[in-house]
Protein backbone atom coordinates (compact mmCIF):
# COMPACT_ATOMS: atom_id res chain seq x y z
CA UNK A 1 0.00 0.00 0.00
CA UNK A 2 2.02 3.48 -0.97
CA UNK A 3 0.66 6.80 0.43
CA UNK A 4 0.77 8.69 -2.75
CA UNK A 5 -0.78 11.35 -2.73
CA UNK A 6 -0.94 13.75 -5.84
CA UNK A 7 -3.50 16.43 -6.68
CA UNK A 8 -3.29 17.09 -10.21
CA UNK A 9 -5.33 20.32 -10.70
CA UNK A 10 -7.02 20.99 -14.20
CA UNK A 11 -6.06 24.75 -15.11
CA UNK A 12 -10.34 26.09 -15.98
CA UNK A 13 -10.97 27.51 -18.85
CA UNK A 14 -11.61 31.43 -19.33
CA UNK A 15 -15.37 32.21 -19.29
CA UNK A 16 -16.96 34.08 -21.67
CA UNK A 17 -17.66 37.76 -21.60
CA UNK A 18 -21.37 36.39 -21.30
CA UNK A 19 -20.67 33.90 -18.91
CA UNK A 20 -18.54 36.73 -16.48
CA UNK A 21 -21.42 39.19 -16.60
CA UNK A 22 -24.07 36.30 -16.03
CA UNK A 23 -22.61 35.91 -12.92
CA UNK A 24 -21.87 39.27 -12.15
CA UNK A 25 -25.48 39.53 -12.76
CA UNK A 26 -26.41 36.59 -10.25
CA UNK A 27 -24.10 38.12 -7.03
CA UNK A 28 -26.25 41.53 -7.83
CA UNK A 29 -29.73 39.22 -7.27
CA UNK A 30 -28.01 37.89 -4.34
CA UNK A 31 -26.69 40.50 -2.97
CA UNK A 32 -29.90 42.59 -3.25
CA UNK A 33 -32.17 39.39 -1.83
CA UNK A 34 -30.38 39.44 1.43
CA UNK A 35 -30.91 43.53 1.93
CA UNK A 36 -34.32 42.68 1.30
CA UNK A 37 -34.15 39.84 3.48
CA UNK A 38 -32.81 41.86 6.05
CA UNK A 39 -35.10 44.77 6.00
CA UNK A 40 -38.00 42.79 6.03
CA UNK A 41 -36.50 41.06 9.53
CA UNK A 42 -36.42 44.46 11.50
CA UNK A 43 -39.42 44.89 13.90
CA UNK A 44 -40.61 48.57 14.13
CA UNK A 45 -41.87 49.74 17.32
CA UNK A 46 -40.99 46.10 18.79
CA UNK A 47 -40.29 45.09 22.37
CA UNK A 48 -36.32 44.88 21.64
CA UNK A 49 -33.99 42.42 23.33
CA UNK A 50 -33.85 38.40 22.21
CA UNK A 51 -36.90 37.23 20.72
CA UNK A 52 -39.25 35.72 23.38
CA UNK A 53 -40.58 32.12 20.81
CA UNK A 54 -37.09 31.66 20.33
CA UNK A 55 -35.80 31.72 23.47
CA UNK A 56 -38.58 31.39 25.88
CA UNK A 57 -38.41 34.74 27.77
CA UNK A 58 -41.31 36.07 28.22
CA UNK A 59 -41.18 38.61 30.78
CA UNK A 60 -40.52 42.44 30.12
CA UNK A 61 -39.85 44.75 33.06
CA UNK A 62 -40.66 42.29 35.55
CA UNK A 63 -43.76 41.23 33.91
CA UNK A 64 -44.48 37.98 32.52
CA UNK A 65 -47.13 37.33 30.05
CA UNK A 66 -48.58 34.34 28.97
CA UNK A 67 -50.04 33.86 25.26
Amino acid sequence: MTDETTTTETPRKALTPEAQRALAEAAERRRVAELRRQEAAREINGRGGLDPVRYGDWEIKGLISDF
